[in-house]
C-alpha cells in the first residue's frame, strides 16, 4: 500500500537528509579526485577489447502491441513485484506505425533472451496516456531516459509527438512506476523539457537522476530549406532531480537543479531531435554527457553537488575520431565510458583521457541502428538494443 501524501516528518527528514548528502559528496569528490589523479599511470586494458564484434541478437524488443524502436535498457538490480534481478527493460520510442515519440511499452527481457519472435516480448509496462497520474505535456513517447531503483520504482522519460513528427513534439514528463508496472506519478514542468536520456544513482532512501533534455527552443528554431535539418540552437540541459525513493511512500521530487546548460540541438526528419543524449556519473562525482550534435563526449565536473550550471556545454574529453554521433552511454567496469554510435552501428569506448578505442557492435546495420547500452554488474559484456531490427544484442568475448 502506497501512501498519496508523505507525511510531513518523512519530507523534512529527507529533504534534510539530501542537503546533508551534497556536503559529504563534496568530500567524498575530493578525495576520489586525489586517488584518480595518483591512479592514472596504471590505466587499464579496454573493456571492449576482447569481445566479439557484430553479435547475433539474443531477443525481439517488440511486444504484442507492436511497438518498435526501442531506445532505453536498464538492468533491474532486485527482485520484487514483477521485475526479476538481472533481467533487462527496454523503452520502445514508437508505435506499431513506426511513429516517433508515440511509443508506451517497457519490455523484460531475462539474460539469456526470449524466442526471438517479434511481438513475443514481455510487456512489464503499457502506459495509458489517457490516465496518468500527473501532468505529461503531449502524452506519452517512451524515450531512452529509464531508470529503475533497488526498491523498485521505475523512472522512464516522456517526449511525445501526435503523428511523429517534431512539429508536434511536446515537453512531456518523467513517469515514476511501481514494481507491478503501474503509473504512481508523474514529474513535469519547470526544466524538465523533452527528456531524451537519464541515468541514476541509487541511494536506497532517495535517488538522484541525471536528465538530458532536448526541447529547449528546437521547435522554435525552425528547419533549414537547403538541408531539411532544424537549425541549431545551444540551450540543451541537464537536469539533477533527487527523488524520494522509500518503499511505502509516493515518489516525490526533493530537489531539482539545472546543472548544465549550452548543449547545441536540433530538429531532426529522421530521429526526431538531436542533442545531448546519454549521460553516465564517475566514481569521481564527473557527469559524462553524450553531445551528439556537437559529436563529442562532455564533462560536469561535480555533478552531485554543485549548484550554477556548467555553462558551454561542459568541458571537452574527446571529439571526433572513432565517435560519430554518440548517443547512449554507460561506464565500463574500468571506469572508461562507451558511448553508442549513431552514425556507424560501433560502440566507442574512450578513457577519461580522450584516448578512444572502438568496435563494430552492428556493422552490417550501420547508421541508426544504436541507441541505449548498458553493463550489467559483474557481467563481461554489454546489452545494447538495436533499432535496425527491434532487437537486444550482447557484446562479449
Amino acid at each position: 500500500m502506497i501512501s498519496d501524501q508523505p507525511p510531513r516528518q518523512i519530507r523534512r527528514t529527507a529533504q534534510s537528509l539530501a542537503l546533508a548528502r551534497r556536503t559529504c559528496l563534496l568530500a567524498a569528490s575530493c578525495l576520489c579526485g586525489l586517488i584518480t589523479l595518483g591512479a592514472a599511470s596504471a590505466q587499464a586494458a579496454p573493456f571492449i577489447g576482447p569481445f566479439a564484434p557484430n553479435p547475433a541478437p539474443v531477443a525481439t524488443t517488440v511486444p504484442p502491441n507492436g511497438d518498435v524502436n526501442p531506445y532505453g535498457i536498464v538492468t533491474v538490480p532486485n527482485s520484487i513485484g514483477s521485475l526479476r534481478r538481472g533481467d533487462e527493460l527496454v523503452s520502445n520510442f514508437n508505435n506499431s506505425a513506426n511513429q516517433q515519440g508515440t511509443g508506451t511499452t517497457i519490455v523484460e527481457i531475462p539474460p539469456a533472451g526470449n524466442d526471438g519472435t517479434a511481438g513475443d516480448a514481455s510487456v512489464f509496462a503499457q502506459i495509458n496516456p489517457n490516465t496518468l497520474r500527473g501532468r505529461c505535456p503531449g502524452g506519452v513517447g517512451l524515450t531512452t531516459a529509464l531508470a529503475v531503483t533497488r526498491t523498485g520504482f521505475v523512472i522512464v522519460g516522456s517526449l511525445p509527438t501526435s503523428d511523429g513528427t517534431s512539429a508536434t513534439a511536446q515537453a512531456g514528463c518523467l513517469i515514476v512506476l511501481n514494481s507491478r508496472g503501474q503509473v504512481l506519478e508523474t514529474i513535469a514542468g519547470g526544466p524538465i523539457n523533452g527528456p531524451w536520456d537519464m541515468t541514476a544513482v541509487d541511494h536506497g532512501f532517495f535517488t538522484t537522476l541525471y536528465v538530458t533534455n532536448v526541447l529547449n527552443g528546437t521547435v522554435a528554431a525552425g528547419t533549414n530549406a537547403s538541408t531539411g535539418l532544424g537549425n541549431v540552437v545551444d540551450d540543451g540541459t541537464v537536469v539533477r532531480i533527487q527523488l524520494l525513493t522509500t518503499p511505502g511512500v509516493r515518489p516525490f521530487v526533493l530537489d531539482e537543479d539545472v546543472i548544465a546548460t549550452g548543449f547545441p540541438e536540433r530538429t531532426d526528419p529522421n530521429a526526431l531531435l538531436v542533442g545531448p543524449t546519454g549521460v553516465a556519473l564517475s566514481r569521481d562525482g564527473t557527469l559524462y554527457v553524450a553531445d551528439t550534435q556537437g559529436n563529442r563526449i562532455a564533462a560536469i565536473p561535480g555533478a552531485p553537488f554543485r549548484e550554477s550550471p556548467a555553462t558551454g556545454g561542459g568541458l571537452t574529453v574527446s571529439s571526433g575520431g572513432e565517435l560519430n554521433g554518440p548517443l547512449g552511454m554507460t561506464l565500463a567496469p574500468n571506469g572508461d565510458i562507451l558511448t553508442a554510435n549513431g552514425g556507424d552501428g560501433n560502440i566507442v569506448e574512450t578513457t577519461p583521457r580522450g584516448d578512444q578505442t572502438d568496435i563494430a557492435a552492428d556493422g552490417p546495420g550501420g547508421a541508426g541502428v544504436l541507441f541505449g547500452l548498458t553493463v550489467p554488474p559483474g557481467f563481461n559484456g554489454v546489452y545494447f538494443v538495436d533499432d535496425g531490427n527491434n532487437t537486444l544484442r550482447v557484446l562479449r568475448p
